[in-house]
């Protein structure tokens, strides 16, 4: 069962979808960070109807500034707005009958798998966190992602990103910048890893009218000077992760650093979208799995 739902966060009204089991009665809950540019609908939705079925109340959203969400200007990618949507939509977990309020777990998808992180490793609530092709937005701004990037790139839209904010003081909309490329071509173009993130959010594929298709350039400082591996959550952690995926690397530094319980699960052939859609049901059995066993009721498990 899936119902629309709305919360707080900092402010912002955020828009939501909640998925609750046939059965009643608090169960564990799970909130879900979609990737950047996405909305619940997409990759978020594709985990939260495996994770329902398995007897978790699972909360999708859309992040504050895109989607259905509120909050403007439109488009903005802001790192710390987004770390603190996830403990909103966790605050809003804890609100709801069927949430049993002391096992509550995040998951978080791509640049949402960064985001998870700190928002884990300062709230406490969050019992368990799992990533899926989690990538360090602020790192793959700043190198790229698989990290050859050219230092000349982000110089360039940090100069665009200053001159944006003086115009905008005086008045002027928001400047904004494309995420995707413009054609199929210009995609190719630019390796597999660019090419299937244009073929998942500009096609029939996966392609959804709410998803972004512009950030702000008032983003971009946002995004380059954030570190989601600075200080890692204690919680136990499972990161998933594809054998082709170009950002990788990412996860694997991020595995590094965890500070608590921990596990890294590769799924063989996957690539980093292809864990969007066509490689779920690989890492979901995971993530079953796992917050199966970090979520159980203490009470039922020790007597």
């Amino acid at each position: 069962m899936r119902s629309d739902v709305s919360f707080p966060s900092a402010g912002i009204g955020l828009a939501g979808h909640l998925y609750t089991p046939a059965d009643t009665g608090p169960r564990p809950g799970i909130v879900i960070g979609h990737p950047a540019s996405g909305v619940k609908e997409q990759a978020a939705a594709a985990y939260a109807e495996r994770l329902v079925t398995a007897g978790f109340v699972v909360l999708t959203f859309d992040a504050a500034h895109q989607g259905a969400s509120g909050g403007e200007p439109r488009g903005l990618e802001d790192p710390a707005q987004r770390t603190e949507d996830l403990k909103a939509a966790v605050s809003f977990l804890t609100t709801r009958p069927e949430v049993d309020a002391d096992r509550i777990g995040a998951l978080g998808i791509c640049a949402s798998g960064g985001y998870v992180l700190p928002a884990a490793a300062g709230d406490h609530r969050i019992r368990a966190v799992a990533t899926v092709s989690a990538a360090d937005i602020g790192r793959q701004f700043r190198v790229g992602a698989d990290g050859t990037q050219d230092p000349r790139v982000i110089d360039g839209m940090l100069a665009a990103a200053a001159n944006a904010r003086t115009v905008e003081a005086s008045g002027a909309p928001a400047r904004t910048f494309e995420i995707f490329p413009a054609t199929e071509e210009q995609a190719r173009a630019g390796g597999e890893h660019v090419f299937e993130g244009w073929e998942y959010y500009r096609t029939d594929r996966a392609g959804h009218p709410g998803s972004a298709k512009q950030f702000t350039l008032s983003s971009i400082d946002r995004i380059v000077t954030f570190d989601p591996f600075a200080f890692m959550p204690a919680q136990p952690l499972l990161m998933v992760v594809g054998t082709r995926a170009a950002t990788a690397w990412m996860t694997q530094l991020a595995y590094e650093r965890a500070r608590g319980p921990k596990r890294l699960h590769w799924v063989e052939g996957a690539t980093h979208v292809s864990l969007y859609d066509r490689d779920v049901p690989a890492a979901a059995t995971e993530l079953t799995t796992f917050f199966t066993s970090t979520l159980a009721d203490r009470a039922h498990s020790t007597a």
